[in-house]
């Protein structure tokens, strides 16, 4: 969590802190002047009534303070989804454009892109990797041409600085609108996995056979094709989920990958051979699409 984010968590909390003491003292406060108020002694000897008295002072002080604990953690979640909305929108944000983008493509890395597009093979920094978002974004267009090699590098993404290989296949890819769409998202899902520590190097798939990738490029679903969920880490799992259930932003931008990934199959995967398919189902967008499919019950 950004620093911003941390003293927006910790006022919230420190403001939910005050409710709760002002709650709880004037409800101490109440059962104070009722008791004195009360007319008549209270029964001593009786052990169930002073039992329930008691109960009848706590047990509200107690849900307050449940209240409080709950609202508290909210405060925390609600201050880092603010910061990953933080992120999202300085990721999508344009890069500038003051030189023409066909020169930008022959010349030289910099050094600031090509350290910011290294963390996609293996992203250990303290922030998020921003792989996609690092290349120079050249603006899409319609119907522009990308042969099935080229877009299966790209959706890799780079191995780092020296790859100048997948970065000059991403910026092609970039250009054309669908395909523009499909890296954005997968750069989006990647982004906030590697935030909580699950990274694409990590998750090695159990291969699904050729038939079954063109199976589901088809449109079957469920059981027909539940080999694609080929990732079976089960501490990777477990925060996928946790994550689509939790987290409103991941949710959204999971299912908005998801999508852009079916459209994606569906035109490609009839272009490719087996070698082809083996070769895409390896790469760091479908390892995304098989972990966030399997978590989602896309594959059954």
């Amino acid at each position: 969590m950004s620093l911003i984010a941390r003293i927006a968590s910790l006022s919230r909390r420190d403001r939910i802190t005050t409710v709760g003491l002002t709650i709880s003292g004037i409800w101490l406060f109440l059962v104070a002047l009722f008791w004195i108020l009360s007319p008549g002694e209270p029964d001593a000897g009786g052990g169930v009534g002073l039992l329930v008295s008691v109960a009848g002072i706590v047990l509200p002080v107690a849900l307050v303070w449940l209240g409080v604990a709950q609202a508290r953690q909210l405060a925390v979640l609600r201050a880092e989804t603010d910061d990953l909305r933080r992120h999202l929108a300085h990721m999508r944000a344009p890069a500038p454009q003051d030189e023409d983008p066909a020169d930008d493509a022959r010349a030289p890395q910099p050094a600031s892109m090509a350290s910011r597009a290294a963390p996609v093979a293996r992203p250990r920094p303290p922030a998020p990797p921003r792989t996609a978002a690092a290349v120079a974004q050249p603006e899409p267009v319609e119907n522009i041409e990308v042969d099935p090699a080229t877009l299966i590098r790209a959706l890799n993404f780079p191995d780092g600085p020296d790859d100048v290989e997948a970065i000059d296949a991403l910026r092609h890819a970039l250009r054309d609108k669908k395909n523009s769409k499909v890296l954005r998202a997968a750069q989006d899902v990647v982004t906030l996995l590697a935030g909580r520590d699950v990274y694409m190097d990590d998750l090695p798939p159990e291969p699904a056979r050729p038939e079954t990738w063109r199976r589901y490029a088809e449109g079957a679903r469920g059981s027909a094709v539940a080999a694609l969920g080929g990732i079976h880490q089960p501490e990777a799992l477990q925060i996928a989920a946790a994550m689509i259930q939790d987290d409103e932003i991941f949710r959204d931008t999971a299912h908005h990958f998801l999508r852009h990934v079916d459209g994606l199959l569906a035109r490609l995967v009839p272009q490719l051979d087996d070698l082809q398919i083996a070769v895409l189902a390896d790469s760091r967008t479908a390892r995304a699409f098989m972990l966030l499919g399997r978590v989602s019950g896309v594959f059954g």
